[in-house]
């Protein structure tokens, strides 16, 4: 029986056009109903180069329905490559046009000779969210895009990807601080998203002597075919780095991957942790003070921030968890293994993690938790109706994010887990009474 979605986390498979909207230069055919890339466009009113009001769309109608919409594709693809100045097109496909059963692979192929390259991926809603969405699209450029490609392997360069544009608030931010770690000790990133990187990089992901994947799962299906399709060694890293600790084992586990210089990466390693105690020493009464902030946190996010929030206040702030929660539909294969690195936790802590994309749900157990004083809530925009019922501490940094604008701000790294203690006790502070 079909589940009423409360409080919806992510969005359908289309959503994940923004993976293409990231590859400057590149832009989304959509074979869908009107509307659906204003729709779906709904993280702070994120545009880029080409905003999703002008994303070239078939509007699917009635007509279409019953004829096939495989003429219309057609001439949408023809007037795009007329009007629109990118250097790649990639056609997606919607729930209508794949029900109806419209060939877009077909209707692409009729443009291998375009001037501009034209691919094409399947990313139907009712398959997927946009999650796995990232996972297609990412898979179908490298197939296609990369289809002629004679690797000519570069030492040292690393194709590096963590999480799906703008799912993440901090997805470009994070992106740029691991970028940098990784150029730190003695390697080369490679990334496509972004400013700077683009096409160019695109082309170089053959060449790559490594990945690295950042992620719990999402990503995985197409980190996976570089390393089939092009011998590519790939590096699953299932934790995003927040902080001293995680980041310190992060950069280790690349260092014996990767083969990298030793002893650079620990006197990196060295220098880094230096910087971020001294912060955390100079803040040290504000930071122990337990009027300011108890000792009890909840996470409601994906697996990637739940995972990652969680090992931060634990490891690195002595923090206890109550119940996690992870909100992305995470396919049930990765459950066990995102549950077994919410107990790797210091002082033999474990948290108790739960799966579920039912909002109500998630909020109802919060409320009945025992937090033995002020809860400190890391969530989304859904649960600050939650904290301020509660009188708890309530900090955003995942989907959705309506009340907060970031730019290029980052959670990740040595400074990223100074950049989210900011926020944790700028919200607790401001509850302090004069």
């Amino acid at each position: 029986m079909a589940k009423i979605l409360d409080q919806p986390r992510y969005k359908c498979a289309l959503a994940a056009m923004q993976t293409v909207q990231a590859i400057t230069g590149a832009i989304p055919i959509l074979h869908s109903g009107p509307g659906c890339a204003a729709k779906l466009n709904d993280n702070n009113g994120t545009s880029g180069r080409y905003s999703p009001n002008i994303f070239p769309c078939t509007s699917i109608s009635e007509k279409e329905v019953v004829f096939g919409g495989s003429a219309k594709l057609r001439s949408t693809i023809e007037n795009a490559l007329k009007v629109i100045d990118a250097d790649l097109f990639v056609v997606l496909s919607g729930c209508t046009g794949e029900i109806i059963g419209d060939d877009i692979e077909e209707v692409a192929g009729n443009f291998a000779d375009a001037e501009k390259p034209v691919i094409w991926a399947k990313t139907p809603g009712f398959k997927g969210n946009n999650y796995v969405g990232h996972d297609w699209i990412l898979k179908s450029i490298f197939e296609q895009y990369l289809a002629e490609a004679e690797p000519q392997t570069e030492k040292g360069l690393v194709n590096l990807f963590v999480a799906p544009p703008q799912q993440d608030p901090y997805w470009l931010g994070n992106l740029r601080e691991i970028e940098s770690l990784i150029s730190a000790i003695g390697l080369k990133p490679n990334t496509i998203f972004g400013f700077g990187r683009g096409l160019e990089n695109l082309k170089k992901i053959s060449n790559a002597e490594f990945t690295i994947l950042v992620s719990p799962w999402a990503g995985l299906d197409s980190a996976k075919y570089l390393e089939r399709r092009f011998g590519i060694k790939l590096l699953q890293y299932p934790v995003l780095p927040i902080g001293a600790t995680e980041t310190t084992k992060f950069l280790r586990a690349v260092q014996e991957f990767t083969g990298a210089d030793k002893e650079l990466v620990e006197r990196v390693i060295t220098e880094k942790e230096a910087e971020f105690y001294y912060y955390i020493e100079r803040f040290a009464d504000t930071l122990l003070e337990t009027r300011i902030l108890g000792k009890r946190f909840t996470v409601v996010s994906d697996s990637e921030y739940t995972i990652a929030v969680t090992k931060f206040l634990v490891n690195d702030m002595g923090l206890f968890p109550e119940k996690v929660f992870i909100t992305d539909d995470a396919p049930k294969s990765f459950q066990q293994k995102i549950s077994d690195e919410l107990k790797e936790l210091n002082y033999g802590i474990k948290a108790e993690v739960q799966f579920t994309t039912d909002g109500h749900d998630i909020h109802e157990q919060i409320k009945a938790a025992d937090f033995a004083g002020t809860p400190l809530i890391i969530g989304s925009n859904w649960e600050k109706k939650l904290a301020l019922e509660l009188g708890a501490h309530y900090v955003n940094v995942s989907y959705p994010m309506l009340e907060k604008l970031v730019i290029n701000d980052h959670i990740a790294g040595y400074s990223g887990g100074l950049h989210l203690l900011e926020q944790i006790y700028t919200a607790a502070m401001s509850k302090l009474k004069l």
